[in-house]
């Protein structure tokens, strides 16, 4: 009969079928009891590699129910392993469901049903570890809720364990739920309780670009862009150096903060210093630069052009999205007051047509900005027609009126503090 190891060799080089036969083969033979110990650790390490193996094959399948059966198969197996070893090797099993497309609601599920064996094993190390990845899961599908009842209890573990690296973790965690709920305040406390738990300890660096991006996006909510580009820089630059792939939406976050600036020319060159060049031809550097141009020549036509050529790059993330829906806002608002400024009287649809929008879109618009008080005007809804104002001249009455009574305030103070000397 063939070792594992045997086995482990000719499943390397079997087809996808044979091959989760023979892994399963060595996963469901027992180890000897009377074996040496040598013996035994070396058998179990080849059931620890038929585990992976089994794993990697599910995965490259975008088999999730696969990949779930693996991790509550190796539950039996890692009992008898040093609980460090389990912790690392259901991670890396976790870590299959990564590149499986619409698998969360599966890892969710088995998430959760770790965390209940963890608490049952007293796992304490491995549940936080397991409940810290579900947070980011909830995150992910946009189940703040839970995900924020769920960070208060670790929270409360945590702090008694003093377990500062998670604890860095899950603020930070915290940081990006509370900014999905639209609270900037208690998103940026918790960033900073993050920074200050990250500071007392060697923060990796893979963390500290998440702090720095998280810090980036949270300036550029504030639209304190210059500050968030050089956070954005500094994500970038940390992340390109270990060419990780999320250096390039570090580089894309960049790319807008130069185009909030108004400064939609500085992207050519950005492109093209030695860090950023190996990214310049990827199609998600060129939505961005798409975007630049049409700025740069305040074209609305343009605009909604790259929107639509680039949508899956443009709307997939939420901080893009949001800022460039606030970028169209504004170009939209210089085209119509280039269009109306040399006028009295303009019919809406002639504007509506300037602009390439739909009539009662551009109405909606003009009415917002008469609120806001960009131009003085009133919509004739009658006649179909925009009439323009001139700036009216400022009434310094009221304000001259309000600084008389100062005075005269004073004045009787002063009457009033001579009497009371005189008496």
């Amino acid at each position: 009969m063939p070792t594992k190891e045997e086995l482990l060799a000719q499943a390397k080089s079997a087809e996808p079928k044979r091959a989760e036969t023979l892994y399963r083969e060595i996963l469901a033979s027992p180890i000897s009891e009377h074996a040496a110990v040598e013996e035994r650790e070396a058998e179990l390490r080849h059931q620890e590699a038929a585990l992976v193996k089994l794993g990697e094959l599910y995965r490259d399948q975008s088999n999730a129910k696969g990949v779930a059966e693996v991790i509550t198969l190796s539950r039996s197996f890692v009992s008898s392993t040093a609980k460090a070893k389990t912790a690392k090797l259901i991670r890396t099993l976790l870590d299959c469901f990564n590149a499986i497309p619409n698998s969360q609601k599966t890892q969710i599920d088995v998430l959760q049903e770790n965390i209940e064996w963890a608490k049952r094993e007293k796992r304490i190390f491995l549940k936080h570890s397991l409940e810290t990845r579900l947070v980011g899961l909830q995150l992910d599908t946009q189940q703040y809720k839970p995900a924020l009842a769920l960070i208060e209890t670790l929270l409360t573990e945590l702090k008694r364990l003093d377990d500062k690296l998670v604890l860095t973790e899950v603020h930070l965690l915290e940081s990006r739920v509370y900014r999905g709920v639209g609270n900037l305040a208690k998103a940026k406390a918790a960033l900073t309780s993050s920074r200050t738990a990250a500071n007392s300890i060697y923060c990796p660096p893979q963390l500290q670009a998440r702090l720095d991006l998280q810090s980036g996006i949270l300036h550029a909510e504030d639209k304190d862009y210059t500050t968030a580009y050089s956070y954005f820089y500094e994500t970038f630059e940390n992340l390109s150096t270990q060419d990780d792939p999320s250096a390039l939406g570090a580089l894309k976050y960049m790319l807008l903060c130069k185009v909030m600036l108004n400064l939609p020319e500085d992207v050519t060159s950005l492109l093209s210093i030695k860090l950023a060049s190996k990214y310049a031809q990827l199609r998600d550097v060129e939505s961005m630069r798409a975007i630049a141009r049409a700025h740069q020549k305040r074209n609305l036509a343009d605009f909604e052009k790259a929107l639509k050529d680039y949508q899956q790059e443009l709307s997939s993330d939420t901080t893009i999205r949001t800022h460039l829906s606030a970028l169209y806002d504004t170009l939209l608002e210089q085209n119509l007051l280039r269009i109306v400024e040399p006028y009295s009287v303009v019919e809406i649809e002639y504007i509506a047509q300037q602009v390439g929008q739909g009539r009662q879109a551009v109405e909606l618009k003009l009415s917002q900005m008469i609120l806001d008080k960009i131009f003085h005007g009133v919509l004739d809804q009658g006649r179909g027609c925009l009439l323009i104002f001139d700036q009216p001249a400022a009434d310094r009455t009221y304000g001259a009126a309000i600084d008389t009574l100062e005075q005269v305030g004073k004045v009787v103070d002063s009457l009033y503090a001579k009497t009371v000397k005189l008496a």
